[in-house]
Parts: C-alpha cells; sequence; structure tokens
C-alpha cells in the first residue's frame, strides 16, 4: 500500500511538472510576437499607454496600426519630441468634395522620447464639445510653447459651417487643453502652423483650397460661391500674420507670394507646384522653407526666402506622392538630425482612416533637402 503512494505521488509529480512546462513554453513563444502599435482603443483622457511588449518606432512604418491619426505636427519641448496630429474615426459621412468624410471631433497627443523607443498616446487632450463655438470638423491642428504655457492651434467649422481656426491653452504639452470662448478674430480656412523665429516674434501659416474654403475669401469676405482660380490665373497663396504677445490674436494678415526660378508668380494650372493645403514653416541655415501639399498632383514641396513672410522661390519636392489622397506633414530637429513627420493611408487603404510615419530629412551643402521616396 505504501508503495503504491509512492507510486502515484510520482506519477502526478511528472504530470504537474510537464504541465508547467508547456505553460512556460507557449508563454515565451506568446512574447516574441510583439504587437506592431499600441492599443489604444480604451484610452480614457490623458491616460498614457506603454505596455512593455511594444516595439521601438521605425522609419517609415505606422506608429499605431489600430488607431488612425493624420496631420502630424512634430515639435521638441524639453528634449522630448511630441506629435500633434488629427484623429481620424468613422463617423458614416459620406465622402464629398468638401472633405465632410473627415469628421473628426478631438485630438490626442503623441510623444517620443528617442528613436530607439516607442510612441506613447498620451489620451485625449481636447474634444469639440468642448469648445463654445465649433460645430464639427477638427483638422489638422499646431502646438507652440509661449509665456510659460502651451497654445494648441486648430480649424474647425463654427456654427454656420464656415472654417475658423481656435487656440487652447494648457500648462502641459500633452493637455488636457481648455479652448477659448471664440475662435482667433480673422483667420479662416484650415491647417494653422505656428513658427516662431529667432527673434522670438510667432507668425501663423494657414489655408486650404476646396474643403479648406480658401478660394471663398478672395474678396477678403466669405462666399460659398467662391470659385477655384484655373488656367492661367494666379495661384492662390497661404496666408500668414504674425501673432500678438498675447498669442490669441492677430496683426495683420497677408497672402504669401511663392514665385518660380524667375520671379513670376506660379499659376493655377501648374499643379506640380502651386500651393494646395499642409503648410508648414521651419528654418535651416537662415533660410526659411515654406513647405505644403499640391493637392492634386499629392506632393510635399517646398520653396524658400530670407523673410518668414516671403516672396518664396519653388526650389523642389520633399516627399514623393504616398497611399492615398491626402498628404500632410511636418519639419522637426530632434537630437541633431532632421525628421519628416508625414501620413498615408497604408494601413486603412481608406482615404480618411490614415497612419503617422516619419523619416529623416537631409540637405545638400546648398540647402536643398533631398527628396524622399516613401
Amino acid at each position: 500500500m505504501k508503495l503504491k503512494k509512492i507510486l502515484i505521488g510520482i506519477i502526478s509529480l511528472s504530470i504537474l511538472t510537464i504541465f508547467l512546462t508547456s505553460c512556460s513554453s507557449s508563454s515565451e513563444k506568446s512574447g516574441t510576437t510583439t504587437p506592431a502599435a499600441v492599443s489604444t482603443k480604451a484610452i480614457s483622457p490623458n491616460t498614457a499607454v506603454k505596455p512593455a511588449e511594444t516595439p521601438a518606432i521605425q522609419p517609415n512604418k505606422p506608429l499605431f496600426t489600430d488607431i488612425f491619426y493624420a496631420d502630424p505636427s512634430a515639435h521638441v519641448f524639453n528634449g522630448k519630441l511630441y506629435i500633434y496630429p488629427s484623429h481620424d474615426i468613422d463617423t458614416g459621412v459620406k465622402p464629398d468634395n468638401d472633405g465632410s468624410q473627415y469628421d473628426m471631433k478631438d485630438y490626442h497627443v503623441l510623444s517620443i522620447d528617442d528613436f530607439n523607443s516607442s510612441c506613447i498616446d498620451n489620451g485625449e487632450a481636447l474634444n469639440i464639445k468642448d469648445v463654445p463655438w465649433a460645430k464639427r470638423q477638427m483638422w489638422a491642428p499646431d502646438a507652440v510653447y509661449k509665456n510659460d504655457k502651451y497654445y494648441l492651434y486648430f480649424p474647425a467649422k463654427d456654427k454656420d459651417d464656415v472654417f475658423r481656426i481656435g487656440v487652447a491653452t494648457s500648462q502641459s504639452p500633452i493637455g488636457p487643453f481648455t479652448a477659448e470662448k471664440n475662435y482667433i478674430q480673422g483667420t479662416f480656412s484650415i491647417d494653422p502652423a505656428v513658427f516662431t523665429d529667432s527673434d522670438n516674434k510667432s507668425y501663423i501659416y494657414f489655408g486650404g483650397l476646396m474643403g479648406g474654403q480658401l478660394q471663398d475669401w478672395k474678396t477678403g469676405k466669405f462666399d460659398k460661391n467662391g470659385k477655384l482660380p484655373g488656367g492661367s490665373e494666379l495661384a492662390l497663396g497661404p496666408r500668414v500674420a504674425e501673432l500678438n504677445d498675447d498669442m490669441l490674436s492677430l496683426k495683420e494678415t497677408q497672402e504669401i507670394s511663392i514665385v518660380d526660378e524667375n520671379g513670376k508668380p506660379l499659376l493655377a494650372k501648374d499643379e506640380d507646384r502651386r500651393f494646395f493645403e499642409g503648410i508648414w514653416m521651419h528654418k535651416y541655415n537662415g533660410n526659411y522653407y515654406l513647405s505644403y501639399s499640391t493637392g492634386t498632383t499629392h506632393k510635399i514641396v517646398y520653396a524658400m526666402s530670407k523673410s518668414p513672410k516671403g516672396p518664396f522661390t519653388f526650389k523642389g519636392t520633399i516627399l514623393e506622392p504616398v497611399k492615398g489622397w491626402t498628404t500632410h506633414h511636418s519639419i522637426v530637429e530632434f537630437n541633431g538630425k532632421w525628421y519628416l513627420f508625414y501620413h498615408d493611408a497604408s494601413v486603412s487603404g481608406v482615404d480618411n482612416k490614415r497612419s503617422v510615419k516619419y523619416t529623416e530629412l537631409t540637405y545638400n551643402s546648398d540647402g536643398a533637402i533631398n527628396t524622399i521616396t516613401p
């Protein structure tokens, strides 16, 4: 009887050992398959998500694959890289020429410690329900640090379905941001980009054709039946205005002139070079670089000037067309190198569900930017 109990004990111990070994092996195998991106579906406002198994970001690869961000505005604050994108979602709105399907309702802030780390989604920073003047469509934003606070600039349609640019503030780069009660007076259209020069003056650049409504402001007043220029008519340029010290109001707004190598303004039919939307400004070696999307030819191009207000001389292409109709970018210096952040529709295959990517950007000795093929 005693021998029988000993045999039963030995058999039971063997079975338990085999089971534990199997569990350990399964766990190790599952650990070798890491997700392509952080799952952010259950993120509450301002809740960062960084599972231990999250892989480091890689050039020309989506920062996330289970949530869709676009129009990335990248900035370095306190030695850390922050990205302010728009947030693509499904709303069931049918596509039209006004871009109604891009029916975004909030902003998240992404952050990166370095390019050997993962990208963190810091949660919701601002929701349209908390913007008193806004009705719908929170499109491409931008951010800046000044006056000991962070300013988030964003376009949205007001109660009359006219695109305006608003501003919200926070003591933290990741928010939450508190919106001003009204939009910035004198603003219109979309895609604000804010640039602070070495003399501490700040400028806001904005504008976009078609759904961006820039063509509706040709007379200085909104005309919903405004026509796009065509053929040999002069192309519409983006707008620029210096911001007042409060960063909440504008000085005089003017149209930016973009000219060819002979100093002649670009024409509307010049779709490989003329402005469409997605403006950005950066400075390198004393030169101002105005970069933007050409729209119908799906390129990111750039022009250069010795003044932040131009005129700007067209120089060339930064980014060849990506997958998807829209293309939008930002350029930032981080840890001694320059980077291009952009989006495409490679993950979803749907124009209004886009993914943010990045790649290194390089210059020639004459300041020309080397063209990137995504």
